[in-house]
């Protein structure tokens, strides 16, 4: 799959299937769009291409939004490329991009830089300075620039549209359950070991510590999760808390992770952690005894998931 950081595409991939969109977590929803691209790809011979962009446009509108991805760049990247997609193009979402007049994206960007073909879009898609480009425009424009519109509609399950906001808010409720489910896998949080308080190694339960920068905060609590290093295959066994350790009156939000029947130093490894169960909300304990006892509980639990 080529990676592309402009619309400066090689010819072999000009005249394709395009999807647009965040393709945030690249969940059922999203799975349904690219399962369709793949019919048209194989009826004519064609290329799927995605665009996107980084940061992504709601992120870069409000900096009030911090945390609030489902995946990274890599993983999505990682995901798609599982779909059958044949290259992306991650386009920086900046000021000037954000000023193009919805026209000039379609004549400059979709006609003449990447000759696209069949473009599928979801219904509420909008593009263009102050979002006011939308899905009626592509159509009226359809024979001017020789493409097809494909509308897409939503996944619906259990009365729920599939959504990336869906998944957000039940990652937010604790419902890891559900949103694995509606990720088709068990959501994952990558990220670099920093150095800290020491204060699980200080208790008994050394741990990993890991920045979640902008993803999106689940529901803080105490997780059984797998461990992967990166470019390794093996999962380790592990328990997480992410939250904000109130019995340590810490105030940042912090995944802790602690890998059984593990030594060794990971500090500055890239690992990958799969969350795969709840198991209980976050707490202040009384004391660190307390808080001992209720690990050595939590561990028992872990285990057997």
């Amino acid at each position: 799959m080529k990676l592309y950081k402009d619309f400066d595409i090689s010819k072999n991939h000009k005249k394709s299937i395009l999807l647009i969109g965040n393709f945030d977590g690249v969940h059922l929803g999203h799975q349904k769009l690219f399962k369709l691209a793949n019919n048209y790809k194989k009826k004519f011979q064609m290329d799927i291409g995605v665009v996107t962009f980084e940061p992504m446009p709601k992120m870069y509108f409000d900096k009030k939004i911090t945390n609030f991805r489902l995946s990274n760049i890599n993983q999505k990247n990682k995901t798609l490329k599982s779909l059958g997609v044949d290259f992306v193009i991650t386009k920086k979402f900046d000021k000037n991009f954000s000023k193009i007049k919805s026209d000039f994206f379609i004549k400059e960007v979709l006609f003449k830089k990447l000759e696209a073909k069949y473009i599928f879009v979801s219904n509420n898609f909008r593009f263009g300075n102050k979002r006011e480009g939308d899905v009626k425009q592509l159509i009226e424009n359809q024979k001017n620039y020789n493409y097809e519109i494909i509308k897409t509609q939503p996944l619906i399950l259990s009365k729920k549209v599939i959504s990336s906001t869906y998944i957000r808010l039940l990652l937010e409720e604790g419902n890891l359950k559900k949103a694995n489910k509606a990720l088709t896998r068990n959501w994952t949080v990558e990220g670099i070991v920093q150095k800290g308080r020491q204060q699980g190694k200080k208790i008994g339960f050394p741990t990993c510590n890991i920045d979640i920068k902008d993803y999106v905060i689940a529901m803080p609590g105490v997780y059984a999760v797998s461990v992967k290093k990166k470019n390794s295959k093996k999962s380790l066994k592990a328990i997480a808390n992410l939250g904000y350790r109130p019995t340590f009156n810490q105030k940042k939000i912090l995944l802790e992770v602690h890998i059984f029947n593990f030594s060794g130093n990971l500090y500055n490894k890239y690992l990958s952690v799969e969350f795969i169960k709840f198991i209980r909300k976050e707490k202040k304990f009384n004391n660190v005894n307390q808080l001992r006892k209720q690990i050595q509980s939590d561990l028992k639990i872990a285990k057997k998931t």
